[in-house]
């Protein structure tokens, strides 16, 4: 099996979360970084072929996870890359909850 140029695979990915409830809500003026929802949820999963600095860790809190892909991959390894991200995802989603909840058990005290 030959392997996908990364625009290609970030293509792929995209139609693989996309049959997991995940839609394009934004896109980068480059074109090279995609932001995903799960339906009208306002956390994002980032599709790109570069990593995020810290100053867009910072400036973009909702990204909860990303899926990076800056060479070649086989269809597989687009769906292993895939599923990774959505674990990371639902880890975030987590976090998310968790800390929503220290913050409100903070408030009540």
């Amino acid at each position: 099996m030959s392997a996908l140029p990364p625009p290609a695979a970030l293509a792929r990915a995209a139609r693989l979360l996309a049959a997991h409830g995940f839609r394009e809500v934004a896109r980068n003026e480059r074109g090279d970084s995609l932001y995903l929802a799960e339906g009208d949820s306002p956390w994002r999963l980032r599709l790109s072929n570069h990593a995020r600095t810290p100053k867009q860790r910072r400036g973009h809190p909702e990204v909860l996870a990303s899926l990076v892909v800056r060479a070649p991959r086989t269809e597989a390894q687009v769906a292993t890359l895939v599923e990774a991200a959505l674990r990371d995802y639902a880890g975030g989603l987590r976090r998310v909850a968790a800390q929503a909840s220290e913050a409100a058990s903070a408030s009540r005290k």
